[in-house]
């Protein structure tokens, strides 16, 4: 795996940059203490504050072989061609391996049909969290893995999210520009409150006003960990059944109300524009139809 340090991402530790690709800290942690992590071709430690324009290079080892029953992870192809997909994930569905999740996730289901399925990488651009649900896109080569990774970096993959928040913001439109980190005191959690701060865009805009809730539309400039939910939090409106960030089972939700709803970029072997969409699944439909009641009952 090959990244490069972008102007915003100057001053970031080294684990912690590479935390969301790797799918978590602690495994980036040991990847760098054995010497697999290279800044510019020379091995750095995990304190390692970047520069812009730094070349990180990841040399993971490979994940051993596994019983073709845990590739059985449910999800849908939105979209395919002979050089990308766009996979509806589903709530529920982890996108890589992390501690507690060692198997049944979607970067092993769909090895050997994308890129990087030997690292266990499977060629997934972006990842959602567990219980967010909806789009993200897959390489089929290491050679478009690469320009879409490009491309997210230069902001030129729309990513757009439908999230339920409580309240109302106090404007239709708006744009949250915070840095994010692990919070100082919960570390479960991503927080404006933290020592390690990275900066962090979301721009979001009112759907549609509800008596108690508002459902927003929300797109992204960076791809922070939970940035959505964190920031959301932070302006007072926490995604709706949020566990960790709000309130849990608010409107009978199981999970947060996030759903990542629309995904375009430019196709990199093409030059097309790829533009795809996913409806509502069902546990939010059935929440949204609740807060839209005449008394918008949320217990």
């Amino acid at each position: 795996m090959e990244l490069r340090a972008a102007p915003e991402d100057a001053g970031a530790r080294l684990d912690a940059f590479l935390a969301a690709p790797l799918g978590s800290r602690s495994r980036a942690q040991r990847l760098i203490a054995d010497g697999r992590v290279t800044v510019d071709g020379t091995t750095a430690a995990k304190r390692h504050r970047l520069a812009a324009g730094e070349l990180v290079v990841v040399d993971e080892p490979p994940e051993p072989a596994l019983p073709a029953a845990l590739g059985a992870v449910p999800f849908r192809v939105a979209y395919e061609d002979e050089h990308v997909l766009v996979i509806d994930k589903p709530a529920g569905v982890v996108v890589h391996p992390a501690a507690g999740h060692p198997t049944g996730t979607l970067s092993q289901a769909l090895a050997g049909r994308a890129a990087g399925g030997e690292e266990g990488r499977a060629g997934i651009v972006h990842r959602l969290d567990k219980d967010t649900s909806g789009l993200l896109v897959v390489a089929k080569s290491e050679r478009v893995h690469r320009a879409l990774r490009e491309a997210l970096q230069r902001r030129e993959l729309t990513r757009d999210y439908l999230a339920l928040v409580e309240g109302r913001p106090p404007a239709r439109t708006g744009t949250i520009d915070a840095p994010l980190g692990r919070d100082r005191r919960v570390r479960t959690r991503v927080s404006t409150d933290t020592d390690e701060p990275r900066a962090a865009v979301t721009h979001f805009a009112i759907d549609r006003s509800l008596p108690a809730t508002t459902l927003l539309r929300v797109r992204l400039d960076t791809g922070r960990t939970h940035q959505i939910r964190a920031h959301l939090r932070a302006i007072g409106h926490p995604v709706a059944g949020d566990p960790e960030y709000g309130t849990p089972g608010l409107l009978g939700l199981e999970r947060q109300f996030l759903h990542a709803a629309r995904l375009a970029f430019v196709h990199p072997v093409t030059g097309a524009t790829v533009d795809v969409t996913s409806r509502l699944p069902a546990d939010l439909r059935t929440a949204l139809a609740r807060a839209e009641g005449p008394r918008a009952d949320l217990s």
